[in-house]
């Protein structure tokens, strides 16, 4: 049987590096519920793959707009 893969955990800081976005946006997205996390000690820590889905959420509802707009 396979092992299954521990999930990879990113900071606040390279969220907000990857996203372009300031460190503030990515405690509020947290704060929201926009982004799932857990504390450790005084920080956050991001799932890696909650990261990625956001990003390809976002882009595909840019692309369904992009669609919409050009059918349109």
């Amino acid at each position: 049987m396979a092992q299954q893969q521990a999930p990879r955990f990113v900071t606040v800081a390279e969220v907000a590096s990857l996203m372009r976005v300031s460190k503030m946006t990515v405690y509020r997205m947290i704060h929201s519920g926009e982004l799932p996390a857990i504390r450790v000690g005084k920080s956050f820590r991001l799932p890696e793959a909650a990261v990625h889905q956001l990003l390809q959420s976002g882009v595909h509802q840019w692309e369904d707009e992009s669609d919409s707009a050009a059918n349109g």
